[in-house]
């Protein structure tokens, strides 16, 4: 069994630190570990448990003393238990701690959320090779972040803050008003701290106190396969930074696709128009087709109708979720060229004359029956 760490250690305080420092010690360690901030991260999710841990033993007179005087056997079932790595939910941690947070943080389960900074947008023109494959992609992004003097605290003194006296470090200023249904309760943000349970006395020369300056970043991102025009993918913490070592916003990254010069998209399926000859489809050929990634060779048969469409199978673009791929649909079309020389008119003549180039009415019904299927 792994031995476990000094309570003071965790939250980087000293044996003589009152309830003020224990407060200001752990508000700051659980927004630096906090779920939201660290999203699928399990060893934060563990720091932050070990933090709370560590907090509620400290905070507690008598379960403080029992402590200072035994250490982790004098708080018996908290540290014999793992704590709250192991006894207490994370929802409990919430519920039981969350007030501590002012503005930044009543999470979930019973406080105010955390205060975040804005969310950011911007847009990634892809071609369809990246849209087949997927792609890793980089933004230089100019945004708000952390100030680089004080690293987003607003202030870089160990006393440049202070408990709001408002709202005695709630983040709200809660009243009683007097109604035709009787008295009835309200909350409102603190009008002193906005929300944050502290005021910064000794504000950093360099952010005036806010926290963030302007900057840029270098965001790198993974774009999956199959993704269409408008979708819209979400890039956690990448956005502006929040004041005060708030929880950063998102960027949200807004697909474009570049038009293929011989492709065309329909979904899933990808649609080439091939033009062929009035020979080669009286006669038959064989022909190549561009695909995403190279070309493919297509058997025309003898006698093509104009309209015809021929499937290449699996030749799309792949589904968002990796499962099934579309096709490519081929859209045979005769090309029927205008007459220039008394020659081709000759030609022409003779074509008309012969039986084989006058309509049947079999090829009339065939081209109803495609029309019909087109219109279901």
């Amino acid at each position: 069994m792994a031995t476990k760490r000094d309570y003071y250690e965790i939250l980087g305080v000293d044996r003589n630190a009152n309830d003020d420092a224990l407060k200001k010690a752990y508000r700051k360690l659980a927004i630096k570990y906090h779920p939201d901030k660290n999203p699928g991260d399990k060893e934060a999710e563990e720091h932050f448990k070990e933090i709370a841990e560590a907090y509620d033993v400290l905070s507690d007179p008598d379960k403080r003393a029992r402590y200072d005087r035994f250490g982790h056997a004098g708080v018996g079932s908290s540290a014999a238990s793992g704590g709250y790595g192991g006894g207490m939910s994370m929802e409990d941690i919430f519920s039981r701690f969350g007030d501590l947070f002012g503005g930044f943080g009543g999470f979930e389960g019973g406080g105010r959320p955390m205060a975040r900074g804005s969310d950011l947008r911007a847009r990634v023109r892809l071609n369809l090779e990246e849209i087949e494959k997927g792609v890793e992609k980089k933004l230089k992004v100019k945004k708000h972040i952390n100030c680089s003097s004080c690293h987003g605290e607003g202030t870089t003194e160990r006393d440049g803050r202070s408990t709001c006296t408002k709202c005695q470090g709630r983040g709200v200023i809660t009243q009683m008003q007097n109604t035709f249904f009787g008295p009835m309760q309200s909350q409102t943000t603190c009008p002193s701290c906005h929300g944050q349970g502290e005021v910064i006395t000794k504000p950093c020369s360099k952010c005036h106190g806010r926290g963030t300056e302007v900057g840029e970043e270098i965001v790198s991102f993974r774009i999956p396969a199959g993704v269409a025009e408008g979708m819209q993918l979400t890039v956690p913490g990448k956005g502006n930074a929040a004041p005060h070592g708030g929880m950063p916003g998102d960027l949200l990254v807004v697909i474009t696709e570049e038009e293929d010069p011989n492709l065309i998209r329909n979904g899933n399926d990808l649609i080439y128009n091939l033009l062929v000859s009035i020979p080669d489809a009286i006669e038959g050929t064989t022909v190549e087709i561009p695909t995403i990634d190279g070309k493919a060779r297509l058997r025309i048969e003898p006698g093509t109708q104009p309209g015809k469409i021929l499937r290449l199978r699996g030749k799309g673009l792949p589904e968002v979720n990796g499962y099934g791929r579309g096709d490519l649909l081929v859209n045979v079309n005769v090309f029927v060229p205008k007459m220039e020389h008394k020659s081709e008119e000759e030609l022409m003549g003779h074509m008309r004359q012969s039986k084989a180039f006058a309509p049947t009415e079999e090829a009339r019904r065939e081209v109803d029956r495609k029309y019909r299927e087109m219109l279901r």
